[in-house]
């Protein structure tokens, strides 16, 4: 077991999308299920928690103290932060679901202050291929195409996950975690962040785990945790196993790397649905470890779209 501390004393039934702000030093992350936006200091050791109006895939800091941006199951929001739990939450895009059922799940905010964001069908048992990912810039929210190709890992994804930059942005990774796939992929990133040349980084079939959310480290390595095998691995640009680090829950789900010196790898962790929310143990808490590797500050969302619904 690697040096765990837990840093949150609340139990989110589907905690997600940490996300760490170097401007505040802080941890902000969700609770999907819960429609619960967090926020925790280590200055303070307090938890702040906000309501919001539709469950939250994932969320990305803006230039803006107190405001970010969120994925959540109609569009992407503008949420300010008001006297907890209260929020103010303006529409930046809407989005059209190809199928009912449907809500955003994993994102992030690339260098270039893009927001990127995955959809997927909310009943994972149904195994419906209808998932996308979406880009949301000055110009509005698109769903990502790979053109010019017969098949591309962005048709049919059904649990998409794992969505991560390299440190130079040249290179964009996503994940399916359904456990039909269990596959991450690479792809090039152009100045325009369109995505090239996919190709297969990691089949995790053989591996613990499902692969779920993920984070790059300065040295491009890339982590992702291994849900259902309480493990976060890491790889290294080529896509080798390079360590497994463990953690007390079955179920982690995403990570993020923060602290002052980005020397910390925060990582939430999920409720198995057979496990009542209230019931004993670290199920659903967020944990801090140290993996002797240190992260890159995560960037904002700056591309607020000039139209808006």
């Amino acid at each position: 077991m690697s040096t765990v501390t837990v840093v949150s004393s609340v139990r989110d039934r589907v905690g997600e999308s940490p996300v760490w702000s170097v401007a505040e030093q802080a941890l902000y992350w969700v609770d999907i299920n819960g429609q619960q936006i967090r926020c925790w200091s280590p200055a303070t050791d307090t938890v702040h928690s906000w309501t919001v109006p539709e469950r939250v895939g994932c969320i990305g800091l803006t230039a803006t103290a107190g405001t970010l941006v969120a994925a959540m199951e109609t569009g992407i929001f503008a949420v300010t932060l008001l006297n907890a739990p209260e929020v103010r939450v303006e529409c930046l895009a809407s989005v059209t679901h190809p199928a009912p059922g449907m809500r955003f799940n994993d994102g992030r905010c690339d260098a270039q202050g893009r927001f990127w964001a995955s959809s997927m069908v909310m009943d994972m048992g149904l195994a419906s291929s209808v998932g996308r990912l979406y880009c949301l810039d000055a110009t509005g929210l698109h769903a990502v195409r790979l053109d010019g190709l017969q098949s591309t890992p962005l048709d049919g994804l059904i649990t998409p996950n794992g969505l991560a930059f390299s440190p130079d942005g040249g290179t964009a990774y996503l994940s399916d975690s359904h456990p039909s796939v269990q596959k991450i992929w690479a792809f090039d990133v152009d100045a325009s962040g369109n995505l090239q040349h996919p190709r297969l980084f990691v089949d995790m079939q053989a591996l613990p785990g499902r692969p779920d959310g993920a984070a790059v480290d300065a040295e491009g390595c890339y982590w992702i945790c291994g849900n259902d095998a309480g493990r976060v691995h890491r790889f290294n640009p080529q896509g080798q196993l390079v360590e497994s680090l463990e953690v007390p829950v079955a179920k982690p789900s995403m990570c993020t790397f923060g602290g002052a010196n980005l020397d910390v790898l925060y990582v939430t962790s999920i409720v198995p649905g057979t496990v009542d929310a209230a019931a004993p143990g670290l199920n659903g808490a967020v944990f801090a470890l140290q993996p002797g590797a240190c992260g890159v500050a995560a960037p904002v969302f700056t591309q607020f779209p000039a139209n808006k619904p």
